[in-house]
């Protein structure tokens, strides 16, 4: 059996990237196959500072996101992750109404926007009354969804040559010390894969954006026995930028016979190459600033 762990040590984890084109327009599935995974979400998650209940903040959070959706932004209710995009709700008192908040947070902590819900009152607010909370999302989401749409454009046009505006490229220098066909094979089918997950392949460092080397060792199992004997086999993905700093490594170990390897690495190749493409992949999502 066949033993596969990937291991992603990048160097640092950075923000990465703009608010999204998906934000605008529902793509469809096509769309999604089309677009550089993982698919971008606006993440709103459960205010704390919203005079809410528990129950009623995940209440809010969800009607929130479903508004939101209702409007052509993909949102998703959940606690927001370092390189999210957000939309952090509050409220606050005035008087015997509450008036809801909303500010847009960028993957790197900056604040793209801010904007003022219309005030409902406080006692339903309080009392985490259904009706009230999704009336006063389903009333902020248009106003949001324009704000959003208006951050978007923005942020595209102030570098459309930045990495937040297009595809990545990476070249991938070399792929050694595996037996049988696998430097070959590995490199090949990483390639591939890396394709597919919207990486662009160049054949040339000056053009490549992440510089991509793979090396692979084999060493004898210590748990041999007889016919059945398989090797360990460590690949490691090294992802370096354009100028030589080192951006982060993917390791995997595989249990492999020597008939796996040679002459021919064959599915082998493609299933290694599908989970290294994706650590890769990850270290370059990232990577970028």
């Amino acid at each position: 059996m066949n033993r596969y762990v990937v291991l992603l040590m990048p160097a640092f984890l950075a923000g990465c990237g703009t608010l999204p084109q998906p934000f605008l327009g529902r793509p469809g599935p096509q769309g999604a196959v089309l677009s550089v995974p993982p698919p971008p979400v606006l993440i709103i998650p459960p205010p704390h500072d919203a005079l809410l209940g528990d129950s009623a903040s995940h209440l809010y959070a969800n009607d929130l996101a479903k508004a939101l959706v209702a409007e052509d932004v993909p949102s998703i209710a959940r606690p927001a992750g370092k390189f999210d995009w957000r939309l952090m709700a509050r409220a606050k008192l005035s008087g015997n109404q509450v008036v809801p908040t909303f500010t847009i947070i960028g993957p790197t902590g900056k604040v793209y926007g801010q904007s003022t819900g219309a005030a409902v009152s406080g006692q339903a607010w309080s009392d985490g009354n259904a009706a009230t909370l999704n009336a006063a999302a389903t009333s902020a989401a248009p106003d949001l969804a324009q704000q959003l749409g208006t951050i978007n454009a923005s942020v595209q046009q102030s570098n459309p040559r930045s990495l937040e505006n297009r595809p990545a490229r990476a070249l991938l220098a070399q792929v050694s010390g595996a037996p049988g066909d696998g430097d070959h094979a590995l490199a090949l089918d990483v390639r591939r894969e890396l394709a597919q997950l919207g990486v662009v392949l160049v054949e040339h460092k000056q053009d490549a954006d992440f510089i991509i080397s793979g090396v692979v060792k084999v060493l004898p199992s210590p748990h041999q026995s007889g016919v059945s004997a398989s090797d360990i086999v460590e690949l490691d993905w090294l992802i370096h930028s354009q100028s030589g700093a080192f951006i982060g490594k993917v390791s995997q170990l595989h249990d492999l016979t020597p008939d796996q390897m040679a002459p021919y690495w064959g599915d082998v190749a493609v299933a290694a190459a599908h989970q290294a493409a994706l650590g890769i992949n990850q270290v370059i999502v990232n990577a970028i600033p």
